[in-house]
C-alpha cells in the first residue's frame, strides 16, 4: 500500500461531491468509500445524505451503515476500515474512490498519524464529563487557549484537541511532530467547493429544504422511539434541530433556518480545514458551477491512470 495512488474527492458539504463521484465511478469498474462520520449510522438516513439504494446499484459502496446510533467509531476505526476496503477494491480489479467530507477521517488514512501517548482513563472519564455539559462555543474559547491551530474545527476534533493537551500537558501538533508514522497511501486530492461562500450557502439551503421535503421529521419521529437522546448519531448536522421541532418547540420555518445556519457554520469550518490541511502539490480544485468541472474531474481521474 505504501506506494498506492488513492484518489480522494473531497469539500464541503453540499458541495455536489457525490454526483461527480458517481459520474467518474461509472468510467470504470469503481467502488465508492465514504468518508463521513454521519453515514456510518445504520438508520440516520434523511439528514445525512446518504448515497440512495439506486445509486448502491449503480457503483457499489463501503463507509456506509457501519454502526448502531448508539457506538462510537473513531478515526483510527475509519483508517483501518477504508484500507482494507482499498485492498479489496483492487483484489477485485476495481479503482477505489474515496469520498467524503470528515477531516479527521481523511487524516487518518491519508496522512501521518502519531503515536497516542498513554491518558490516564480516570481523568480521561473526569475531563469528558465536564465537556459534555459544554456548549460548544464555550469549548471552542477553551481550545484557542490550549491548541489554537485546532480551533476551528468541529466538536469532536475540538474535544479531542483539549483532551491530548490537558491529559498530557501538549498540543496534538507537537506530538505530531514528534512522533509521527508514515500514512498508507499516497493520495491525490478533487476538492469540490463552489468559489463563492454565498454559492454554497444557496446549495447548502436547497438541500436541507429537500431532505425536509422528503421526511426528516418522521424519520426523526421514528428513531426517537428507539435510539437514546445521549447516542452519538444525534450529533450529526441537524438531527437535535428536527428532534427539536418533533417535540413542538419550533416551527417549521424556525427549524429550517436553524439547520441552514448550523450546515453553513460546518461547511465553513469544513472549507478553513481542506485550505490549510492538505498537500497543495497534490490537490486539484474544481468549482461545481464552473461549465468545465466534469471535464476537469475527469482529466484528474485519468491523470496518472487511476487505479
Amino acid at each position: 500500500m505504501a506506494d498506492a495512488e488513492l484518489h480522494i474527492i473531497c469539500g464541503p458539504t453540499a458541495a455536489g461531491k457525490s454526483a461527480i463521484a458517481l459520474s467518474l465511478a461509472e468510467r470504470r469498474p469503481t467502488t465508492i468509500i465514504s468518508a463521513d462520520s454521519r453515514q456510518i449510522y445504520r438508520r440516520f438516513d434523511i439528514g445525512t445524505a446518504k448515497p440512495t439504494p439506486a445509486d448502491r446499484r449503480r457503483v457499489p459502496h463501503r463507509g456506509v451503515d457501519l454502526v448502531d446510533p448508539t457506538e462510537r467509531f473513531s478515526a483510527a476505526s475509519f483508517a483501518d476500515a477504508a484500507t482494507r476496503w482499498v485492498a479489496e477494491a483492487r483484489s477485485a480489479g476495481r479503482t477505489p474512490l474515496v469520498v467524503g467530507g470528515t477531516g479527521f477521517y481523511l487524516r487518518a488514512l491519508a496522512m501521518p498519524l502519531f503515536e497516542e501517548p498513554p491518558l490516564d482513563p480516570d481523568r480521561r472519564a473526569a475531563l469528558a464529563r465536564v465537556l459534555e455539559a459544554m456548549p460548544t462555543p464555550h469549548v471552542r474559547r477553551w481550545c484557542e487557549q490550549l491548541d489554537p491551530a485546532r480551533a476551528h474545527l468541529g466538536r469532536t476534533q475540538l474535544l479531542r484537541a483539549i483532551e491530548i493537551a490537558v491529559l498530557t500537558g501538549r498540543p496534538i501538533s507537537e506530538w505530531h511532530r514528534e512522533r509521527s508514522r508514515a500514512p498508507s497511501v499516497r493520495a491525490r486530492w478533487l476538492v469540490v467547493s463552489p468559489r463563492t461562500a454565498a454559492t454554497l450557502a444557496r446549495r447548502i439551503e436547497e438541500r436541507a429544504t429537500a431532505m425536509v421535503r422528503a421526511g426528516w421529521e418522521g424519520e426523526v419521529r421514528e428513531l426517537m422511539q428507539t435510539v437514546p437522546e445521549d447516542a452519538p448519531a444525534w450529533n450529526a448536522t441537524g438531527y437535535r434541530t428536527v428532534r427539536d421541532r418533533v417535540r413542538g418547540m419550533l416551527t417549521g420555518d424556525a427549524m429550517l433556518a436553524r439547520i441552514v445556519v448550523d450546515t453553513r457554520q460546518y461547511a465553513k469550518r469544513q472549507r478553513t480545514w481542506f485550505r490549510h490541511q492538505l498537500p497543495a502539490d497534490r490537490v486539484t480544485h474544481i468549482d461545481p458551477a464552473d461549465e468545465r468541472a466534469m471535464d476537469l474531474a475527469v482529466d484528474w481521474w485519468m491523470e496518472g491512470g487511476a487505479r
